[in-house]
């Protein structure tokens, strides 16, 4: 995506937003589910996790996949046996965040098909290499937290996050992949899909009973978060820092303008400087990076960090800057 030139397609005004600094080291073991131990190979989620982080749209930006390509901490070969990916929530239960009448009963939710896809390394620097693994599982995403009467002037209709005294738009979640024993090298790519009203491998359409409600489908106002590379990296790296993948229909969301090709999964973009920084300038670190955990059988950092929220499950949020089409406030 083309960050600098992105202002004409936002849905919301700049605001500045602080990122957490790099996690604390993890102390424990988790297990995979089947009793065995399993450790960090990369980490780009933040933990605890905030209320809301920056985050990339797939309907607003006409996205279908958006991941990363990553470097493991440790080996030259894995078993994964799990993926956590955060997700950022705008919608509600009735009402719109964008109108300022958002009324969500406490941890209501819409169940939302998600689909993690895992390819070996791109052998070409454009495109990923063959599929190794494809799942989906459906999930109840929570829509995000009911306007407050607290907030008012600029932050009209925003929620408010109490141990903070801030109030924010969308809303930061964890969902949970158990892709059992996936065999990879010491790299992979990792992509995020699922289908919106007009965009994603399979387009939902206009008949859905949701589409004609005040409040519009969830999965509209669904979007994958970012963190920050290097800040928010604390085990692996990326492959090509600053040059996240994504599909997408509009030439305009690549860096490169969809000289390398639109519709289809890709890295953005080659042959062109990295354009996803995430601070005055998209052209210098720190990048925006898609929020993913992997663990691995056996080996890999322990680790202690929760994938849960923060003690009142609610905190900071995400608003568009005109980066990339990457949503913040």
């Amino acid at each position: 995506m083309k960050i600098s030139t992105r202002s004409a397609k936002v849905l919301i005004p700049l605001l500045a937003l602080s990122f957490a600094t790099a996690m604390a080291p993890a102390l424990a073991d988790s297990s995979n589910g089947d009793g065995q131990k399993s450790g960090v190979i990369y980490n780009s989620v933040i933990s605890p996790l905030p209320g809301n982080l920056p985050s990339q749209p797939f309907q607003a930006q006409q996205v279908s996949e958006f991941g990363n390509a990553v470097n493991f901490s440790t080996g030259a070969s894995h078993n994964l046996s799990k993926v956590v990916v955060t997700m950022s929530s705008w919608g509600c239960a009735s009402g719109s965040w964008y109108l300022h009448t958002c009324t969500t009963p406490e941890d209501a939710t819409f169940a939302q098909p998600i689909t993690l896809n895992i390819y070996a390394p791109s052998t070409d620097g454009v495109n990923p290499g063959a599929k190794i693994t494809s799942v989906t599982n459906t999930f109840n995403i929570k829509y995000r937290p009911s306007a407050s009467p607290l907030c008012v002037g600029s932050d009209l209709g925003k929620w408010y996050e109490k141990s903070s005294k801030t109030c924010f738009n969308g809303f930061a979640q964890n969902i949970t992949f158990n892709p059992k024993n996936v065999k990879v090298g010491s790299s992979a790519i990792f992509g995020i899909a699922y289908n919106t009203t007009s965009y994603g491998y399979a387009p939902i359409g206009t008949g859905a009973a949701c589409f004609s409600t005040s409040q519009g489908c969830g999965y509209d106002s669904l979007n994958v978060a970012v963190t920050e590379d290097p800040t928010n990296v604390s085990v692996g790296s990326s492959v090509v820092p600053g040059k996240p993948w994504i599909n997408s229909q509009t030439p305009s969301v690549y860096v490169d303008g969809g000289a390398a090709g639109v519709g289809t999964f890709r890295i953005d973009s080659p042959l062109v400087a990295p354009g996803w920084g995430s601070g005055a300038s998209s052209s210098t670190a720190p990048w925006y990076v898609p929020a993913f955990k992997v663990f691995a059988n056996g080996e890999g950092k322990a680790d202690n960090q929760s994938d849960e929220k923060s003690s009142d499950g609610k905190g900071p949020d995400n608003k568009s800057d005109g980066k990339q089409g990457i949503k913040k406030d």
